[in-house]
């Protein structure tokens, strides 16, 4: 049962959650553009590829597929997740398991505009959001709209130039930098496909911030959904929490997975104001707050593998308490 991880950058606790999970039935095989990606460290096998928009990507996974017997891909990067999602039936005639979601469910997560209509569309709330800055301007004028706001490329990954202006005059000169600064970013490829309108204006929910892991089986159907209180945050990641069990929160996770119907974990972020629940941001994929909820009873590495093996039997692995308080800390790791 080898697994591949694709783009694992900084993720050594999921490689090494799948190797526990393993229990040396497999090999966990990780890869990056860089060999220098402290992940690598701690998987069993490292290769360097090229970058994910290289005409010569796809070739070199389907190689390390083939010659390494990869019974599953699984990705970490938000940007890879469209490019692996368009060749997913390529991939898995060679006989691995490509856990991404279909390109709808990709679409309305990877754009975030996509993913306000979604939300509204299934009578969930989410931050009042523009894409265009004029708009917003009006908004403002008629009070519908307040400072301070938010400022965030639409394709976005990595909470990369995110602003947060407090008046008319940081707004404007925000936008403008944005707009400039964009097209020299990673996400510069993504937003191609509305450059004039690859800029969200939001306004920024005050009060409690969570983050849910909203888990589906590999043919889509809803399998459950695991809450923390984010209570520190560093560098876009989740820092310090703390685990939460509360039906409202399953609610929205369970509308959540029903509706869009991705593929395997995806990651959420939701602020609570004044009573309500604002949904942020969709991301199907495993994201930085995983390892909270698996130190809080939800092994998903052992879950993907029993369905991987065809079984069901995934309740031992759910035994998500609440009250479990983890945080992050650093480590120094030799990459050469």
């Amino acid at each position: 049962m080898n697994i591949l991880f694709t783009c694992a950058g900084r993720r050594n606790y999921l490689i090494n959650y799948f190797k526990e999970a393993l229990r040396g039935g497999g090999q966990v095989f990780a890869t990056d553009m860089q060999l220098t990606a402290p992940a690598l460290v701690d998987a069993d096998i490292a290769i360097q590829v090229p970058a994910i928009y290289s005409v010569e990507y796809i070739p070199s996974l389907v190689k390390i597929v083939r010659e390494n017997n990869i019974k599953a891909i699984i990705s970490l990067n938000d940007l890879e997740l469209p490019v692996l999602s368009e060749v997913k039936i390529q991939l898995e005639a060679l006989g691995t398991r490509v856990i991404v979601s279909d390109g709808n469910a990709v679409k309305i997560a990877f754009d975030k505009w996509e993913t306000v209509k979604f939300l509204e569309q299934n009578g969930l709330k989410s931050p009042k959001t523009f894409i265009d800055l004029n708009e917003a301007k009006k908004a403002l004028s008629l009070g519908e709209l307040a400072f301070p706001l938010v400022i965030k490329p639409r394709w976005g990954s990595a909470s990369i130039g995110i602003d947060f202006p407090e008046d008319m005059e940081e707004l404007e000169l925000a936008y403008k930098l944005q707009s400039m600064r964009l097209k020299r970013t990673i996400l510069a490829e993504a937003s191609k496909e509305d450059i004039d309108h690859a800029i969200l204006i939001q306004e920024k929910i005050p009060g409690k911030e969570y983050g849910m892991d909203i888990l589906n089986d590999f043919e889509g159907n809803y399998t459950g959904t695991f809450v923390r209180q984010k209570l520190a945050m560093r560098s876009g990641e989740t820092d310090k929490a703390v685990s939460v069990i509360d039906e409202k929160f399953e609610q929205i996770g369970r509308e959540i997975g029903e509706q869009l119907r991705h593929v395997g974990n995806l990651d959420c972020d939701v602020f609570e104001h004044q009573g309500e629940l604002y949904v942020l941001e969709l991301n199907p994929r495993f994201g930085g707050g995983y390892p909270f909820s698996h130190e809080a009873g939800v092994n998903t590495a052992a879950i993907y593998l029993e369905w991987l093996k065809g079984g069901t039997e995934i309740e031992k692995y759910m035994q998500y308490k609440e009250g479990i308080m983890f945080s992050k800390c650093d480590r120094l790791l030799r990459v050469n």
